[in-house]
């Protein structure tokens, strides 16, 4: 999928840069409690790519294992000199969820879904005209087609 926005981002001290080789797969607002205590904030937007998308200009983020509900970890790509938390791995290490808030520009992606609403903040207010799950959702029903070859092309290359 060709760049149709250049989006670029790095960490809070600039030690780390990335650029995003192309468009998001996908992007989740997530209210679980994991991304809640992790973040410190209400939800994590997530921009969802390619590992091989992420191209690093400068830096290199160290991965830290963090613990999740259920005794899982995930690893959370850090910046070492300032430890802003730039993007996650959760269940292939082909897949980034890149954090949203590390952007330059923010604005430039919008969440697709929200997930996990069932443990969302009881004074936030979702927009009707996103899809919300209480947990999470069907993959093949919810994302485009275009993304949906990409997570196959991916799965193939395993």
């Amino acid at each position: 999928m060709p760049v149709t926005v250049e989006r670029e981002g790095g960490c809070a001290c600039g030690a780390v840069r990335y650029r995003l080789a192309s468009e998001p797969l996908f992007v989740h607002c997530c209210h679980c409690l994991n991304c809640q205590r992790q973040t410190g904030s209400a939800f994590v937007v997530n921009v969802l790519i390619e590992a091989d998308r992420v191209e690093l200009l400068e830096g290199e983020p160290e991965p830290v294992a963090v613990p999740r509900s259920g005794g899982k970890k995930q690893k959370i790509w850090r910046c070492a000199a300032c430890q802003t938390a730039l993007y996650s791995e959760y269940t292939s290490p082909r897949v980034r969820f890149v954090r949203a808030g590390t952007l330059d520009d923010p604005s430039s992606v919008a969440p697709d879904v929200h997930i996990f609403t069932r443990s969302k903040l009881p004074w936030l207010t979702l927009p009707e005209s996103v899809p919300a799950f209480n947990v999470y959702y069907d993959t093949e029903k919810l994302w485009p087609e275009e993304s949906l070859a990409r997570l196959e092309a991916l799965r193939q290359s395993a």
